[in-house]
């Protein structure tokens, strides 16, 4: 019969929007959502070749910006009300655009890399624990006694004293029968 494992985490879950109380948690909060938010407007750009410009002020009053292809240029646009974009009011230097619009692409891809290699490293932790569990539940005799915790020192001392006893009861049967030991 096979017993199903208890889930250990609660999982992704709905979050009610209203201001998290305690400043750490807000802190990482805030952390993971503008790495979230920055990465959404880079595959904006990459993906309909929109100008993005996005300033963040962090609960520390930190400012972390994004901008494609730059916060300058689209604030600048953006505050002369002038609806030519960048890049159709410059001509591009070489391939500046093309290059531009390349380093984007690579940058996605290069995210999405580091977000599945995180998420392998994440399994193999996950992995690790698993057999550390199991190897601290079988075998335990095995390992050296600094590496034993309080229970399975109990364990090994009970062991060794069983032991003690079936050998003080063979060796007094051995000699009622006048073997040799």
């Amino acid at each position: 019969m096979m017993m199903s494992k208890k889930k250990e985490t609660m999982g992704r879950q709905r979050i009610p929007m209203v201001r998290i109380k305690k400043e750490t948690h807000r802190q990482v909060t805030f952390s993971k959502r503008r790495a979230g938010l920055f990465k959404k407007a880079s595959e904006l750009c990459t993906l309909c070749g929109a100008e993005v410009g996005i300033i963040v002020y962090s609960p520390a009053k930190k400012p972390f910006s994004f901008g494609h292809p730059s916060v300058e240029s689209v604030l600048d646009r953006y505050l002369s009300r002038n609806n030519l974009s960048i890049t159709q009011t410059e001509k591009p230097q070489g391939n500046a655009a093309a290059s531009s619009s390349v380093l984007n692409v690579e940058l996605t891809q290069i995210v999405s890399q580091l977000e599945e290699e995180k998420k392998k490293g994440q399994a193999m932790a996950e992995m690790r624990r698993a057999n550390a569990v199991r190897w601290s539940m079988t075998n335990w005799w095995e390992r050296p006694v600094e590496e034993m915790n309080m229970i399975q020192l109990r364990e090994m001392k009970s062991a060794l004293e069983e032991l003690w006893k079936i050998v003080v009861s063979e060796t007094s049967t051995a000699r009622q029968l006048g073997l040799r030991m």
